[in-house]
């Protein structure tokens, strides 16, 4: 069985990995930060973002901490972070990545299934 992906919230409409990054910057244009990709075979994907970096997380199911994207030699904190709930947090920059980093992350991930080869990330487990 092929995954397909949707975003929550979002009338159930399929994304592709080709057109994905075109309805984040869309999202992120409209002033959504945060967005929850749901696959169907139960996986979660999380992007939040303030337009310069963000965090991209993998849930494998419900209650799974997962593991997020890293960038292990970035060194400080980036503010703007702002949920859907309104919360504004800050993230330490090791734990988020460039904005089209998180890109590229995400169309291989809704394409493959997986974090890519030479990704950096950990498991929140």
């Amino acid at each position: 069985m092929i995954e397909s992906w949707v975003i929550n919230g979002d009338n159930l409409v399929p994304v592709s990995s080709e057109t994905v990054q075109g309805v984040l910057r869309s999202r992120i244009d409209s002033g959504l930060r945060e967005t929850w990709l749901a696959s169907s075979s139960g996986r979660s994907l999380a992007f939040v973002t303030n337009t310069e970096r963000a965090m991209v997380i993998l849930l494998e199911e419900e209650g799974d901490p997962g593991g997020h994207a890293t960038d292990t030699g970035a060194e400080g904190t980036s503010s703007g972070f702002v949920l859907s709930n309104g919360q504004y947090d800050e993230y330490p920059d090791q734990d988020t990545v460039p904005i089209r980093e998180a890109f590229e992350l995400i169309e291989h991930i809704l394409g493959t299934g997986s974090w890519p080869a030479g990704a950096r990330w950990a498991a929140d487990r």
